[in-house]
C-alpha cells in the first residue's frame, strides 16, 4: 500500500467565540472562523501548554496518513481583542495567554460519543486504532474517555493531546530506549483488535520516514520555541521524527504487548 501524501494545514482567523466546552482541564471552545465554519479550538495557553497542541497535530495527522477518519485540523489565529470582552475571568486569562496561533478541529455537528456497549467496531479498524495509540503512547482512549465520535455512522478520532506524553520528561526524552506501554490494557477497542499483525504491516507501509518527517514539519516554529526555547526548532523536529521512527522500528514489541493485554481481557 502506498503512503499517503501529507498536506499542509489551512490557517483561519477566529471571528466569534461561541461557547466554552468544559471538558477536561484544557477548556477548549467552540468558535466560528472567517471561513464560516465552526471549530473546536485547542488553546496554546491551556494548562497542558503547547506540547499538547504538538501531540494533537502530530498524532492527528499520523492518523490521517493511516487512513483513519480525523476532523480537519487547522491553525487558528486568535486576536488579542477576545480577551478584553470575555466576562469570565478564567476564560479571559486563557484567551489572553493564547493570542496568536492555536490549533482547531472542524466541528462535527450532531456527532455523538462512541459507546462500546452500543456500537461494535470491525476488527480491522479497531486494530488500526489500537496500533496507532500504542505507537504514539496515547493514554487517553479508555472506556471512561474514548475520544471517539460516531458521525454519519462512521467512527472519527479526536483529541490526541495526551499522546507522546514522554515529551514532557525533559531534554533527552527522545533518546532510544525500551518503552513499555502497560496502559494499552485499558484501550476501549482492545477486545476487538484481533488483527494487530495486519495493522502493523499496514502501518509500516504507510508511515514511511518521509511521511513521518512531513507530519513533524507541520509543527510551527513558534510552538517549538515556546516548548523548549533552548533547543532549535530543527533539532526538536528531528527528535520527534527520531522517536517515532525508533518506535516504529520496534513495533513488534508493542504489538506483542497489546496482544498479550488483549488475551488477558478476553
Amino acid at each position: 500500500m502506498l503512503p499517503v501524501a501529507v498536506s499542509g494545514l489551512r490557517t483561519v482567523a477566529v471571528t466569534r467565540y461561541v461557547t466554552p466546552l468544559r471538558e477536561g482541564g484544557s477548556l477548549p471552545a467552540l468558535v466560528e472562523a472567517d471561513d464560516g465554519f465552526l471549530y473546536v479550538l485547542k488553546f496554546r495557553g491551556a494548562g497542558q501548554g503547547v506540547k499538547a497542541l504538538i501531540a494533537e497535530l502530530v498524532v492527528g495527522e499520523l492518523a490521517r496518513a493511516l487512513g483513519l477518519r480525523m476532523p480537519e485540523l487547522v491553525f487558528a489565529e486568535l486576536d488579542e481583542c477576545f480577551g478584553r470582552t470575555e466576562p469570565d475571568e478564567e476564560i479571559q486569562d486563557l484567551l489572553r495567554a493564547s493570542t496568536g496561533r492555536n490549533l482547531a478541529l472542524h466541528y462535527l455537528s450532531g456527532a455523538i460519543t462512541f459507546d462500546a456497549l452500543v456500537t461494535t467496531i470491525a476488527p480491522d479498524l479497531a486494530s488500526r486504532i489500537v496500533w496507532l495509540d500504542a505507537l504514539t503512547l496515547n493514554v487517553d482512549r479508555t472506556a471512561r474517555n474514548t475520544n471517539l465520535l460516531m458521525w454519519h455512522r462512521e467512527l472519527w478520532l479526536i483529541d490526541h493531546g495526551a499522546a507522546l506524553y514522554v515529551h514532557h520528561a525533559g531534554p533527552d526524552w527522545a533518546a532510544p530506549r525500551p518503552r513499555l506501554f502497560p496502559q494499552i490494557k485499558d484501550h476501549v477497542l482492545l477486545p476487538q483488535a484481533s488483527e494487530l499483525a495486519a495493522a502493523d504491516a499496514e502501518g509500516h507501509a504507510r508511515l514511511t520516514p518521509e511521511v513521518i518527517r512531513a507530519v513533524v514539519a507541520l509543527v510551527p516554529d513558534e510552538w517549538l520555541a515556546t516548548a523548549n526555547p533552548d533547543v532549535s526548532a530543527e533539532a526538536q523536529r528531528a527528535a520527534y521524527a527520531s522517536f517515532l521512527e525508533a518506535r516504529l522500528t520496534a513495533s513488534a514489541e508493542f504489538v506483542a504487548e497489546a496482544n498479550a493485554a488483549r488475551h488477558a481481557r478476553i
